[in-house]
């Protein structure tokens, strides 16, 4: 595994403690990263700064030479991901898998900044899912084909998914889902969405297309009480959301998720261990989930 050092910037002094977090991404207006993580922090007591700040692809590792070391880590949001995975020293396993991190950790040495990389979004999906009371996933559909989707894939492998239909506009755009399907041993099937009647009826769905896309899955089958995530929340219920409700489904924010997500990120800000669960946990996560009007399983 490489290891990265990056020169960390000082100021007019070297900055001890390491209290500065953000989200970083393009569009992050709408980002409610900011809300989930100072509810979290309230409630561990710990006066840390969380804040968001619009940056792209191409100026990622620019702009991390320009942080100093009071800085302890970041959240990514698209479209940073990949280039999280490329500036990132080491890696966990589901970013080694989906090429793409949604959290960085720092560290400093000798005032070099240490990069760690992870992608808490897999835990967030598999989370989400169970909560809303998945309990078979033998066969699942992901709606696109993007950063989101490859989380998508390991989280429903994890889940026990062995055939996974993809279904996109354009079938050309799923060769990374394919390879990534491969490598875990799911069986992937790829459609469009003119084909959706003959897509096997799923127990699980992730949709993780935009809430204002025209789509419907009124002809995807599935089965009783089938779960769909729909990860985009900037409009909720989506149609398709609603639709999905309206006949027996059980449909889940993309709130959900981003909370979930965001709780094992508090464990890797603080502690650094992102399987370890805090030890009031269940009390942040209640706070966590309030602060973006989700119930107390984070629905």
């Amino acid at each position: 595994m490489k290891l990265l050092l990056l020169r960390a910037k000082r100021g007019g002094r070297h900055i001890l403690s390491t209290s500065n977090l953000a989200v970083f991404g393009s569009p992050i207006e709408h980002s409610r990263s900011p809300i989930l993580h100072a509810a979290a922090y309230k409630v561990l007591g710990l006066d840390w700064s969380y804040g968001k700040r619009e940056v792209g692809a191409s100026a990622l590792r620019d702009t991390l030479d320009g942080l100093d070391s009071s800085w302890r880590g970041l959240s990514l949001t698209m479209p940073l991901k990949h280039e999280g995975f490329l500036v990132s020293g080491s890696v966990d396993s589901h970013g080694t898998y989906t090429q793409g991190v949604n959290t960085l950790s720092f560290s400093y040495v000798e005032g070099f900044r240490i990069v760690r990389g992870f992608n808490t979004d897999v835990y967030g999906i598999t989370a989400s899912l169970t909560a809303a009371g998945l309990s078979d996933c033998a066969e699942a559909t992901i709606i696109g084909a993007g950063a989101t989707a490859l989380s998508a894939l390991v989280a429903l492998d994890e889940l026990g998914a062995e055939r996974v239909t993809v279904v996109l506009r354009d079938i050309a755009k799923a060769q990374h889902l394919t390879t990534l399907a491969q490598q875990l041993g799911v069986e992937l099937a790829v459609t469009t969405f003119g084909d959706l009647a003959g897509v096997q009826p799923s127990h699980a769905v992730v949709s993780t297309v935009p809430g204002a896309a025209a789509i419907s899955l009124d002809e995807l089958g599935r089965h009783d009480g089938a779960v769909l995530l729909d990860v985009a929340y900037d409009v909720w219920p989506s149609p398709r959301a609603e639709a999905w409700a309206q006949r027996g489904g059980v449909s889940v924010s993309g709130l959900s998720m981003l909370a979930y997500q965001a709780i094992k990120q508090v464990r890797i800000f603080s502690a650094g261990v992102p399987d370890q669960e805090l030890p009031n946990e269940s009390e942040v996560s209640a706070a966590m989930f309030a602060s973006v009007g989700l119930n107390e399983i984070g629905l």
